[in-house]
């Protein structure tokens, strides 16, 4: 009776576990036909390549005019800027935690580190805005305190809780008959960790850094005060210390103020479009990362 019990308990439990799979496929899917049904009167109206190669983001010029190039770009200077400084950190901090720090000093660190999670975007940006991009103007002679590499520092930031903790779990997840073949060879320490640990435990980190990228250019609030808003094409090193727009942002700032089912209402569902598709197929490749990762153990 017991066993034909827990038997069923079992049954209902793994069809409960498919049905919400199922259920969030669906909920992904309705997003995606949500977005192409207000975006597809803009994609009518403009190419695909006229949108996206577009110089010029100005929906009240006469004509309105919907590039969304220097939104895209502007969007990638700032995640890029973000992932340079926040993945070697992350990383290094994970490392430390798992393998170096003294067990009171881990249990202290990882929890300070997550409470970064907790900050609202909105702290962040008005920190950046208000203490952090003055500074970094003054101290780099910058005629404007909000850039894009303000908004890569301050997503770095936001970022690092999300590539620690995962990073973190998969390290100590490494079993330590690994370790100690390695020390018994005659590694050092940190021989152990860079050319066994490490490549042991790299699908779990190429998950956090997916994971933290995801986390930086989904962003919009912090994005939104420190980055200057402005709609130009950044070239070089030099625009990460010029203002850009995010894409991101641009939904933020504009939807609120567009006519509802206006050539400006279904450009901006168009720019949601593109993300959306931007983070789906970030996603997809680190799933695909990841799985190849795992079978080259």
């Amino acid at each position: 009776m017991n066993r034909t019990r827990r038997e069923a308990w079992e049954w209902i439990i793994e069809r409960v576990n498919q049905m919400a799979g199922i259920i969030a496929i669906v909920f992904v899917l309705l997003i995606f036909v949500f977005l192409f049904d207000n975006a597809l009167p803009a994609l009518r109206a403009h190419s695909l390549s006229e949108l996206l190669g577009g110089r010029r983001w100005s929906p009240t010029a006469e004509p309105a005019q919907f590039g969304m190039l220097p939104l895209v770009l502007g969007s990638l200077y700032v995640t890029v800027g973000a992932m340079v400084l926040a993945v070697p950190l992350g990383l290094a901090c994970a490392v430390f935690i798992a393998e170096v720090a003294p067990k009171r000093a881990r249990e202290v660190l990882k929890p300070a580190v997550e409470l970064l999670a907790a900050i609202p975007s909105v702290v962040f940006g008005f920190l950046g805005m208000l203490l952090i991009g003055p500074w970094l103007a003054e101290m780099l002679d910058l005629p404007i305190s909000q850039f894009a590499a303000l908004g890569s520092l301050l997503l770095a930031f936001m970022a690092l809780p999300t590539i620690v903790s995962v990073s973190e779990d998969a390290i100590r997840s490494v079993p330590v008959a690994l370790r100690e073949n390695s020390l018994a060879l005659g590694a050092t320490h940190w021989q152990t960790i860079c050319r066994v640990v490490l490549p042991a435990g790299r699908s779990g980190v190429i998950a956090a850094m997916m994971l933290g990228l995801g986390r930086a250019i989904g962003e919009t609030m912090t994005v939104l005060m420190v980055t200057g808003n402005a709609a130009v094409i950044p070239r070089g090193l030099v625009g990460f210390l010029r203002p850009v727009r995010t894409m991101t942002a641009t939904i933020a700032a504009e939807m609120g103020e567009t006519a509802f089912h206006g050539e400006h209402y279904h450009a901006l569902f168009a720019v949601g479009l593109i993300l959306f598709v931007i983070a789906f197929a970030t996603n997809t490749i680190a799933d695909v990362v990841v799985r190849r990762a795992g079978r080259l153990k």
